[in-house]
């Protein structure tokens, strides 16, 4: 059997807004490293991208946005359209960066339709935030809305996107909001408590997509097991309802409790733990198709790395065990780069363990509620009953 994809090449870490932004790609040079040094990617060979063409990028960017940012690092004056903000500076090279970063999760795409494999992963991607003519969070290009614009156009008539970022999914749910043919999916810190203050239970999509737009928000604190408990009460259920033909998740890792820019408390074995969850639900619902994509995640240092070797590996069957060591190369080369301490474990110890919604009490059962009572019965599900 044809090993899953993975799309990666040097290249993607020219995605670098400045030199003191969060968003810093040397998590992805890390990543790599942890997952090549615990023998993770042993036989796999990386697939390059070349980056996204315009007109691959319009399908969910206008032209005139497409213009202002190839135009803005030489302008001598606002471009605006959200750059050269603290979040989205300008810098050289933007729309070839950010495109390459679109022509990964394309080629990830094009992989999985042209049947050559069942699963892809795009470590780089991920960019939610980018709206149709304005960069937003860190993002300049939607490459997950690209890639999920390209299927719809190649074979894929029901697909569903899952989002399990900090950060509400908001340039991804603003693109397919009024398309029935695309569940978007996004569990992330209350929109009270967070930018960008949306995704709350009640925007559940628009006119015939009434119901395919679910956001579940979750308090602050909220530790890996009533993470998870909220997860199975609401996820299951509707990507079995939905039936959709392929998986799309967005998995930022910046729910980690060490994560400088939100409050959630995930560990790295929740991250584990979750990823294992979309692999089987790709497996139960999508027909195996799992498109696997980056995101947020700002402890670049002690938590990416662990927790995306750990969604390479199990993108690839090769689950790492949470106790395993880390490679000491690994260690040092990382040790050198921050004041820190660098962890030499791929695991911390977190609980995973959770009681299934509908027994008990827990504090992200107001949310799970909310959630339910807006969109399970436009699926045909009862919210009130913990059978659905």
């Amino acid at each position: 059997m044809t090993p899953p994809a993975v799309v990666w090449t040097p290249e993607l870490l020219g995605y670098r807004l400045s030199d003191t932004h969060p968003l810093d790609p040397i998590r992805l040079d890390l990543t790599m490293r942890l997952a090549t040094g615990l023998g993770v990617l042993d036989g796999i060979e990386p697939l390059a991208p070349e980056p996204a063409p315009d007109d691959q990028i319009e399908r969910v960017h206008e032209p005139s946005y497409l213009a202002a940012v190839k135009s803005a690092p030489e302008a001598h004056f606002p471009v605006g359209h959200g750059l050269g903000t603290p979040d989205n500076p300008i810098f050289f090279g933007m729309h070839e960066a950010s495109a390459l970063v679109c022509g990964g999760s394309l080629l990830a795409a094009r992989e999985i339709a042209g049947g050559r494999v069942n699963r892809a992963v795009n470590i780089a991607g991920g960019l939610h935030h980018a709206m149709a003519s304005a960069a937003a969070g860190f993002c300049v290009y939607n490459d997950c809305a690209v890639a999920i614009s390209w299927l719809l156009d190649h074979g894929f008539d029901r697909i569903a996107y899952l989002d399990t970022d900090v950060h509400h999914g908001d340039g991804v749910q603003a693109a397919f909001q009024h398309d029935p043919r695309v569940l978007t999916i996004s569990i992330h810190q209350h929109p009270m408590t967070l930018w960008p203050g949306t995704g709350w239970p009640g925007e559940v999509g628009e006119g015939d997509a009434a119901g395919t737009s679910v956001n579940l928000a979750l308090p602050p604190g909220t530790r890996d097991g009533a993470w998870l408990r909220a997860f199975h009460a609401v996820v299951p259920s509707l990507l079995t309802a939905f039936r959709p033909s392929i998986l799309v998740t967005q998995c930022g890792v910046d729910t980690h409790y060490e994560d400088p820019l939100a409050e959630l408390n995930l560990t790295v074995d929740g991250h584990r733990a979750i990823y294992r969850a979309l692999r089987e639900l790709a497996e139960t619902t999508a027909g195996g198709k799992w498109l696997a994509l980056g995101g947020g995640g700002y402890s670049l240092f002690r938590t990416v790395p662990r927790s995306w070797t750990h969604l390479l590996a199990t993108v690839l069957d090769r689950d790492v065990d949470v106790d395993r060591s880390i490679p000491a190369d690994w260690i040092a080369h990382t040790a050198g780069l921050t004041g820190v301490p660098v962890p030499t474990t791929m695991g911390e110890g977190g609980s995973v363990e959770f009681e299934s919604w509908g027994s008990g009490g827990d504090p992200v059962d107001p949310a799970v509620m909310e959630t339910r009572r807006a969109v399970f019965p436009l699926h045909g599900l009862d919210p009130d009953d913990p059978r659905d």
